[in-house]
């Protein structure tokens, strides 16, 4: 799978279990860490790990694609899942408020689900 196929099928695993403020930045040009982050919020601990569930099942049994490393899961504050190419970050919202990824990657391109071919 290419990097931004990768990029679809997270965004409609998160999609499927209700992912709010689905948030894509493209930073390959910023960093060699990844090429994307897809950034998301929950409503819940219990929805933080549905999410990232969903999205590692649906990308193994679907997509032959393992996550390459995970954080995260004991607390469920927020959950980084690492498929080399794109790294997903799936936060509860004073998480993802403290954090602030999309000002700290703010010079990354942001891509619409439009433009990766998903209707919301």
């Amino acid at each position: 799978m290419t990097a931004k196929q990768t990029v679809k099928a997270i965004c409609e695993a998160l999609l499927e279990k209700k992912a709010q403020d689905i948030e894509v930045l493209h930073v390959e040009r910023l960093t060699e860490l990844t090429e994307y982050f897809v950034i998301c919020s929950a409503s819940s601990t219990t929805q933080v790990k549905a999410l990232a569930d969903n999205v590692e099942w649906r990308l193994k049994y679907d997509h032959e694609t393992l996550v390459q490393h995970t954080e995260g899961y004991e607390s469920a504050q927020w959950m980084l899942l690492d498929y080399g190419s794109v790294v997903l970050h799936v936060f509860m919202p004073e998480a993802r408020k403290f954090y602030n990824l999309e000002n700290l990657w703010k010079d990354g391109t942001p891509v619409a689900m439009a433009d990766l071919g998903i209707e919301e």
